[in-house]
């Protein structure tokens, strides 16, 4: 395969910078790492995956993605005031959840404010709503695997069912290890909009 095209696996190496040029994720960072994926399967923010097609091994770009092909805009619907006892007692602002409501859905979310008798906290992924600035360096290109593929469109699937991308670069954790993973934080009753 010379070329970036569906059914092809990719490592690339990156780096992620928002408008101002901060450095928000990237694979040279201490914790970071290439990006691998199968492309063709939703597994970048569209934006990206879209530039991408066409590259070649060793093929170096910059991409400018909107906040609508990147992490999405920031809906304020999804900024949530949620009863102070559903959580436990050690609570950080930074800290990441899947919260579970009483119908069954589940949805990760990020604590940005404790109060006394309730949370804060955004569904919201934490780079909606940003321009993201990406380049890239095209370090491995193959033909993917039937592993690979079925497990790419697995994903895929499981993705548009949840409504969500979660690809190699949507871990809902580029808040450099701000805070900490609370697990499932199962709600008892519907947590309502925050009113502004």
């Amino acid at each position: 395969m010379d070329t970036i095209q569906p059914n092809a696996h990719v490592t690339l190496e990156y780096t992620l910078k928002d408008d101002v040029g901060n450095v928000l994720d990237g694979s040279a960072l201490e914790d970071g790492e290439p990006i691998e994926y199968v492309h063709g399967y939703g597994m970048l923010v569209p934006g990206l995956e879209a530039a991408l097609a066409g590259l070649k091994l060793g093929d170096e770009k910059k991409v400018v993605v909107s906040a609508e092909e990147g992490f999405g805009t920031h809906d304020e619907e999804l900024v949530l005031e949620i009863d102070r006892s559903e959580f436990p007692e050690e609570l950080n602002v930074g800290d990441e959840f899947i919260a579970e409501s009483p119908d069954g859905d589940e949805v990760a979310m990020r604590v940005m404010e404790v109060r006394r008798d309730s949370v804060i906290a955004d569904a919201n992924h934490p780079l909606a709503g940003m321009r993201l600035h990406y380049a890239v360096k095209v370090t491995e290109l193959r033909d993917a695997s039937d592993e690979e593929i079925e497990e790419a469109a697995r994903e895929f699937e499981e993705a548009e069912s949840h409504g969500h991308v979660h690809g190699p670069d949507c871990d809902h954790d580029h808040e450099h290890g701000e805070g900490h993973d609370l697990g499932l934080v199962t709600l008892g009753k519907k947590p309502v909009p925050l009113k502004n």
